[in-house]
């Protein structure tokens, strides 16, 4: 199978089981949304939406979170990985979005990369999940999952891992493309002891066709 058959097998499996994939962090508007990214690196989504509420009824608007001091925000969020720098963050960017953006999350990649607690995963999520720009986020999952599956070769890290997807799947789904590899790799190929029974790629599987080789008994001659 080539390589743009791989892709193309891959994709219509996803967009024929999740048509419609969307992020499973809780958000009512693109305020909430980057908030919850800067929280969930290194943290799970599960204990990001268990948190937010909370500090989102305490502050309401991207204005409201600049006038916050570290205490005041701090409490909200110490279950957090990391809630010393994240909190530190989230002030920070309010301040630079109100200051700089006038409070509106900005929809370019470059400028949201300028905000303290933002790198170039959470703002290509941003733009993806917002905005519908065709900008990958390379998390763990995608980096686990694309290379289990073969869509990429070698690839030492993140960027890598970007440049070698976005080259075979279509800008119109590098958006949904994101969700679908990151849900994949969070409920079926998860890092230990992935669910080979459960997924329907096992067919063009690198990672299944090597398993199954070393399981495979040998004939005696």
């Amino acid at each position: 199978m080539t390589k743009p058959d791989l892709f193309r097998y891959v994709l219509d499996y996803f967009r024929k089981n999740n048509p419609a994939p969307e992020t499973e962090l809780h958000h009512a508007n693109p305020y909430e949304l980057l908030v919850s990214v800067i929280l969930s690196a290194q943290c799970t989504d599960k204990r990001v939406n268990m948190v937010t509420p909370a500090l989102f009824e305490r502050f309401p608007t991207v204005f409201d979170l600049a006038k916050a001091t570290f205490d005041d925000a701090f409490p909200y969020i110490r279950s957090i990985s990391y809630p010393n720098n994240k909190t530190k963050h989230l002030i920070g960017m309010a301040e630079m979005l109100v200051r700089d953006f006038k409070g509106e999350v900005p929809d370019d990649a470059d400028d949201l990369q300028k905000l303290p607690g933002v790198g170039r995963k959470t703002a290509h999520v941003i733009t993806a999940s917002l905005f519908n720009q065709p900008n990958l986020a390379v998390d763990t999952h995608v980096f686990r999952v694309a290379n289990r599956i073969g869509l990429t070769v070698n690839a030492k890290n993140p960027l890598q891992t970007e440049l070698q997807l976005v080259k075979y799947i279509p800008k119109k789904d590098i958006p949904d493309a994101h969700h679908w590899l990151i849900l994949h790799g969070r409920y079926v190929c998860v890092a230990r002891n992935p669910k080979c029974e459960q997924c329907g790629l096992t067919d063009v599987c690198k990672y299944y066709r090597r398993l199954r080789n070393k399981t495979k008994p040998k004939v005696l001659t």
